[in-house]
């Protein structure tokens, strides 16, 4: 009863983010499962991936990528939750690969997307589990898993604390994978078999079977028309920290050029109008036409889907979301990239690979002020950076393989040779 409440009081908001994200025109109204084409032309009978963000919908590419190459018939269909992770999965143009938008999760849309697909599986990226979607699931034998399940230590103590509610839904899952050893006891307590579990690392940190961050030409003119200068990138940053951090890297690095690439690239004007009060000169990489050359001119990466390249271009990497909100963001693209890392307090999200890469030297982590200020001229230095990016590199070959270890838990084992 609680799930249509919820919906019509988001929904407002829910039509502006759509907006802002260019979500319509994208098919959207299959979120509600309303479909445009007959239901014939339809992939049945393939496994469904489920994203919801677009750092899932990146995984899941990676996963099916890798799965191809294991099983080249096979089919997917990729259903993601946002209209910038529709776009993304979209812009990729997997061959055989039919990205349509999840569904919410009212019993009627559920039944109408599993009666138009008929999925032979679905597998969770990270993300919820929805109660009608197991329920359903389990109605029709379908089995459901979980990929790449994290639990941050806050998250565990909330759902613990309504464990014997949750029990029931969870118990319903067929795989859970989990990124650390220790998660695995807190799936336990929400009633998933031990079985069932199993520990596979994180897709997110395998260095293998995913895109390497790449330098691109047309990406490394624009940064020639600002004269040659270190880079330093600040990605992924969140409301209030766009001018806060750019101002930490000019009274750190005067010479160098700073790169801001918002979370979201709809908060561009914002971005612009924060960075132009601090005093700077704010150009946007989808109207860029050239630089002057002048200390105050800042690049912003206002496009969705480029981060990942635009990193192999940086000198340094500041990590957003990490000073003046909760969760982080990714910094495994810049390890891949073999770029220093800086990063705030709050990683929440990404431990406990965060503090064993502050512990080990892999990464710098700063409050902020003049910390920040050092660990950015840190970060430049040639000496300090090739010792951070190798202790980096070493921690992360940790979930090497990660990628094949999941795909194993939907393949039969292979015979040996006779």
């Amino acid at each position: 009863m609680a799930l249509p409440v919820l919906f019509f009081a988001a929904f407002p908001g829910w039509i502006v983010k759509m907006l802002r994200r260019g979500g319509f025109g994208t098919r959207l109204g299959e979120r509600a499962a309303i479909y445009r084409d007959p239901p014939e032309f339809e992939p049945c009978g393939t496994v469904h991936l489920h994203a919801v963000s677009v750092g899932e919908s990146l995984l899941a590419l990676k996963l099916i990528r890798a799965w191809r190459s294991r099983e080249p018939e096979r089919r997917f269909v990729l259903a993601t939750g946002t209209a910038t992770g529709h776009a993304v999965a979209t812009a990729a143009k997997v061959d055989d690969l039919r990205v349509t938008y999840a569904p919410l999760d009212f019993r009627s849309m559920v039944r109408r997307y599993l009666d138009r697909f008929e999925p032979s599986r679905i597998v969770l990226m990270e993300g919820e589990a929805w109660p009608h979607l197991l329920i359903e699931c389990e109605r029709r034998g379908i089995p459901v898993s979980l990929v790449n399940a994290r639990m941050s230590p806050r998250s565990a103590r909330r759902y613990r604390r309504f464990a014997t509610w949750l029990r029931p839904l969870f118990g319903r899952l067929s795989h859970v994978a989990v990124q650390e050893t220790g998660d695995a006891a807190v799936w336990r307590d929400l009633g998933v078999a031990p079985d069932r579990i199993r520990h596979t690392g994180s897709l997110k940190f395998d260095p293998g079977g995913g895109a390497i961050p790449v330098r691109r030409p047309a990406f490394q003119s624009m940064l020639d028309a600002f004269g040659r200068r270190p880079v330093v990138l600040a990605a992924s940053t969140h409301a209030g920290e766009d001018a806060w951090i750019a101002q930490a890297i000019r009274d750190a690095a005067p010479t160098a050029l700073i790169v801001l690439a918002p979370r979201h690239a709809e908060r561009r004007n914002e971005v612009a109008a924060e960075l132009a009060r601090a005093g700077f000169t704010p150009l946007l990489r989808s109207t860029f036409t050239h630089a002057s050359g002048d200390p105050s001119e800042v690049l912003v990466i206002d496009s969705t889907g480029e981060l990942r390249d635009w990193t192999a271009h940086a000198d340094a990497v500041i990590i957003g979301k990490s000073f003046l909100a909760s969760g982080g963001q990714n910094p495994t693209e810049a390890i891949l990239a073999n770029k220093p890392l800086v990063f705030g307090p709050h990683m929440e999200n990404f431990e406990p690979l965060a503090s064993r890469l502050a512990d080990c030297g892999g990464a710098i982590r700063s409050d902020g002020g003049e910390a920040l200020r050092d660990a950015i001229r840190a970060a430049l230095d040639p000496l300090r950076a090739s010792k951070m990016t190798a202790a980096a590199t070493a921690l992360i070959r940790s979930h090497e393989g990660a990628t094949e270890r999941v795909i194993d838990l939907f393949l039969p084992p292979e015979t040996p040779p006779k």
